[in-house]
């Protein structure tokens, strides 16, 4: 049986409106941290997904972030000349561009994850632990939905 109907349908149930805007209020709190430290929210969210080990390529990254690789390029270049990151061509495949942080890119990623880490646990402190546990896995669990749905191409 479908959840949705024409008449029940709107912004406070809708899931894709509801992450936008969970995204947007999310990112302009705590964008305050990223300038603190010159960088961008886009910038963090790439050296976090290289720290985690999710890219150790553009084209890791650009998957990662749902990123074109035209814009992965860009973002690369820039946290290059900030000397967060080395990118070095693959020695079996020169198209293959290897991407590894620095210390110095290490070092920011940490700092801003540690006071984002602080910003959340305060928002969060009328939650009590079993809500955010069970957020965080229907979350994933939709994240897999989705993923899988993209995977197949099940597009609208």
């Amino acid at each position: 049986m479908a959840f949705y109907t024409k008449t029940g349908f709107g912004p406070d149930c809708s899931l894709g409106y509801l992450a936008r805007r969970i995204h947007q209020i999310g990112q302009s709190l705590i964008e305050p941290v990223f300038v603190a430290e010159g960088l961008s929210g886009t910038q963090w969210s790439a050296l976090m997904s290289m720290m985690a080990g999710r890219a150790a390529t553009c084209a890791d990254l650009a998957r990662d972030l749902s990123h074109d690789k035209g814009a992965t390029t860009r973002l690369v270049d820039a946290m290059e000349q900030n000397g967060w990151v080395t990118r070095s061509r693959a020695s079996d495949d020169r198209r293959v561009l290897n991407l590894e942080l620095t210390p110095d890119g290490e070092a920011v990623a940490i700092r801003c994850r540690d006071r984002i880490i602080e910003y959340w646990n305060t928002l969060l402190t009328g939650w009590d632990r079993t809500e955010i546990e069970t957020l965080i896995e229907l979350m994933q669990k939709l994240r897999t939905t989705l993923d899988d749905a993209l995977t197949e191409g099940r597009r609208a």
